[in-house]
């Protein structure tokens, strides 16, 4: 009907600009050489617009429209956040905080005690590390987020975004990292000394990269072609989901059930030998086990718990609550885990 319409407007004898749709407004048709003005709109995207403004539109003297129409006055309503958002944020802020502070020592206990420095604590360390970045890019984001008024370039967004994309996949590599790391010693019986970190270095930050590069390009591709509806974001188009999304949402999936294959493996050759006897050698695959085990359920199994929420109600607030307080303290925990792990098998180390 819209076709028609604008083909029957274009042929009336007057001349003019016909009726256009610029995919966020209907122009009426206007004479050459003048403006069209329209109010703007209540509501776009999910964000709401103060209407006592007006867009315009110009259409030129050959009564050919322009290509740009011309939004700048249709300034977005400042509404207040929900409650359970505002909740939300805060508990995320406050338990990235904590994290931190608990991974930047359980990273100084490491790296400052050298006696401390073998395969095992140097793979703790550099998970530890990818937490402390993400961390960071959380509490930069949610603080530009916070603030009124705060805005970001979309450069800076693109950028931002793909580094906490990045970081976090990170999280996920190098937690695979462990689970492989622990495979390798008690299933398949390799000794400590028979492994190399750089294997393992190019798993845990190699791996991430070659799938947020292709995330970044295949991202950038379909935005390019989303053309003026564009022109109105308010907020980071790279942060919407989309299809585009699966390229490092998969391996995470795929992390967190090769991790549960390993969990269960480990699980069933320790119980095994623990059975048989009760030696020097088994009580070393045990200790070393139980740090292990403590980081890869810890680390993984709470983004099982987490991946799908309900739509809304109460049980979508208090779901939205928990999450905030799982995903953002537990690393936290994690690295107090592996401290304790360090002072209690190094006491001599730790109290010299």
């Amino acid at each position: 009907l819209l076709r028609a319409h604008q083909d029957a407007q274009s042929e009336t004898p007057s001349g003019g600009c016909p009726v256009d749709f610029d995919r966020i407004l209907c122009w009426p048709k206007t004479d050459p050489g003048t403006w069209a003005v329209l109010p703007c709109f209540e509501e776009f995207k999910g964000v709401h617009y103060d209407v006592t403004q007006n867009a315009t539109r110009y259409c030129h003297p050959n009564g050919r429209w322009d290509n740009y129409s011309h939004y700048a006055a249709c300034h977005h309503v400042n509404e207040p956040p929900p409650d359970i958002v505002e909740i939300s944020s805060i508990i995320y802020y406050t338990g990235y905080i904590l994290s931190l502070v608990a991974l930047s020592l359980a990273v100084i206990v490491f790296v400052y005690f050298k006696d401390l420095r073998c395969l095992r604590n140097t793979i703790h360390a550099n998970l530890f590390i990818t937490y402390i970045l993400s961390a960071l890019l959380w509490i930069i984001i949610l603080t530009l987020q916070l603030s009124s008024g705060s805005s970001t370039g979309m450069t800076s967004c693109v950028i931002f975004v793909t580094l906490l994309h990045y970081f976090t996949l990170t999280n996920f590599f190098w937690m695979l990292v462990e689970g492989l790391y622990l495979y390798m010693l008690v299933v398949e019986t390799f000794s400590g000394d028979n492994l190399r970190f750089n294997m393992y270095a190019a798993i845990g930050w190699g791996g991430p990269a070659i799938f947020v590069i292709l995330w970044a390009i295949a991202k950038g591709i379909t935005l390019s072609g989303q053309g003026k509806a564009d022109t109105l974001e308010i907020e980071c188009s790279w942060m919407r989901e989309s299809v585009v999304d699966w390229i490092f949402q998969g391996p995470v999936c795929a992390v967190l059930i090769i991790n549960l294959v390993f969990l269960i493996r480990i699980m069933w050759v320790l119980i095994t030998k623990l059975r048989s006897a009760n030696t020097v050698e088994t009580r070393q695959y045990r200790k070393a086990s139980k740090a292990l085990l403590v980081l890869i359920p810890l680390l993984g199994i709470t983004y099982l718990v987490v991946l799908a929420a309900p739509a809304e109600g109460v049980v979508s607030d208090i779901f939205a609550i928990a999450r905030a307080l799982l995903l953002s303290t537990q690393v936290s925990w994690g690295a107090q885990k592996g401290e304790r792990h360090t002072y209690t098998h190094y006491p001599v180390i730790v109290g010299e």
